[in-house]
């Protein structure tokens, strides 16, 4: 029986090399397949080029997930929310751009 130490599920590590279907997308996201569609016509994720069949990187869960947190915590749409994410993360490359400098 697991305990609150023990977690039911193992985590699993995911990035850009980890393929995810449209449905393990939306279970580990929460959302429904048309809530996941409407963030591709956003611009938010895109399918894996080389899969067949619709398949996701690891790296579209945390995209995924930021942005339902910025729709919740901030009430901005999908737009405003994949605008948000862009800007953060350029926040976040500018950042670790400027540690590297720093290192130097």
């Amino acid at each position: 029986m697991p305990t609150e130490y023990e977690p039911a599920e193992a985590a699993v590590i995911l990035d850009e090399d980890s393929l995810l279907t449209l449905r393990e997308l939306c279970i580990a996201c929460s959302l429904s397949a048309e809530q996941v569609m409407a963030l591709m016509d956003e611009g938010v994720i895109e399918p894996h080029r080389a899969s067949r069949s619709l398949a996701f990187s690891g790296v579209c869960v945390r995209r995924v997930r930021r942005v339902v947190r910025l729709e919740q915590d901030l009430g901005v749409n999908h737009a405003g929310a994949a605008l948000a994410l862009e800007l953060l993360e350029e926040i976040e490359q500018l950042r670790a751009r400027i540690r590297r400098l720093e290192r130097r």
